[in-house]
């Protein structure tokens, strides 16, 4: 990573915001208030006024810059420690606490925390389709985690943890969800709707597969009480090492999250997995990913403390 770290969008404004531009703009920019890509001009340095990276719509007559439209608009953090959070998020394996954000970038702790989470606004996959389609594996496990605060209070065991329920599809990607009820009605359901009927499907011994068989090319399942773990092509052994990056570095690294938030971190961990080394993609390429990613969302303070 220390290589990396030397490339000057990192530390120089304008390469950081031309870098950005490449990005956002691969073919040329476009007005994000009216979609045109016709009539762009920029006119930065016109007149003392004129901010750095300003361009102007002759169609609808508006200005902008290439944060307009983004999960970065309107912040005040320049643009070079952005690019230098989302590398950092995005090639730590097991994530990159607000704490530590806050230490590097030398920035507020609330800042740092703020940033993270319009980060991983952006890594959310829009539109994926269903796992396994080309007929490939795909695992399925639930987890629990850290406290649910709905939870009656002298309740002990995993009825009172956060529940979520995660896919892995064999050399391919993740996905993972979390869940207010953890019932075979809510596991099928995510089910039909996450994995292509082409797939064949693993897991473990648990009733909240039982059935699935008819959903999917096939069902196979391995019996963990009975110590079996392997039995074939049988196993659930990618998921199960999905769920331990995921929780060394929830307890390790970020050690505490709430509900409201799980969902935000569950996208940061399936996106660095789906983005994986293993795959071929590079800490630059996982970042770029990442940036493509804040195109048409917004994430306010207060969108953000709400969950």
């Amino acid at each position: 990573m220390s290589a990396d770290l030397q490339n000057p969008i990192f530390n120089d404004e304008t390469a950081a915001r031309e870098a950005l531009e490449a990005v956002r703009w691969p073919n040329g920019p476009f007005c994000p208030h009216c979609g045109s890509a016709e009539g762009q001009a920029k006119v930065e340095g016109k007149k003392q006024t004129h901010r750095p990276g300003l361009y102007y719509c002759n169609e609808c007559k508006g200005t902008y810059t290439v944060t307009v439209g983004t999960v970065f608009e309107r912040s005040k953090v320049p643009l070079s420690k952005w690019w230098l959070a989302t590398h950092l998020l995005s090639s730590s394996k097991k994530g990159m606490s607000a704490h530590q954000l806050h230490r590097l970038l030398g920035i507020t702790y609330k800042t740092a925390w703020f940033m993270a989470h319009r980060i991983r606004e952006g890594m959310v996959e829009e539109n994926a389709g269903p796992l396994g389609s080309s007929g490939k594996p795909v695992e399925v496990d639930e987890t629990y985690f850290g406290t649910d605060p709905a939870a009656e209070k002298p309740k002990a065991g995993p009825g009172a943890k956060l529940k979520i329920v995660a896919l892995v599809e064999r050399g391919g990607k993740a996905r993972s969800l979390h869940v207010g009820r953890l019932d075979g009605e809510t596991v099928r359901s995510i089910l039909l709707s996450q994995v292509s009927p082409n797939a064949a499907l693993m897991s473990d011994g648990s009733m909240l597969y039982h059935g699935m068989n008819q959903w999917f090319s096939s069902h196979d399942t391995v019996n963990h009480t009975a110590k079996e773990y392997v039995r074939g092509d049988a196993h659930t052994n990618a998921i199960e090492g999905y769920f331990s990056i995921f929780k060394r570095g929830m307890v390790g690294v970020y050690q505490h999250c709430s509900d409201k938030h799980l969902k935000r971190y569950l996208t940061e961990f399936e996106f660095r997995y789906n983005q994986r080394t293993a795959l071929g993609v590079s800490n630059t390429e996982r970042t770029v990913a990442a940036l493509r990613g804040i195109e048409g969302k917004r994430l306010t303070c207060r969108r953000t403390a709400q969950g």
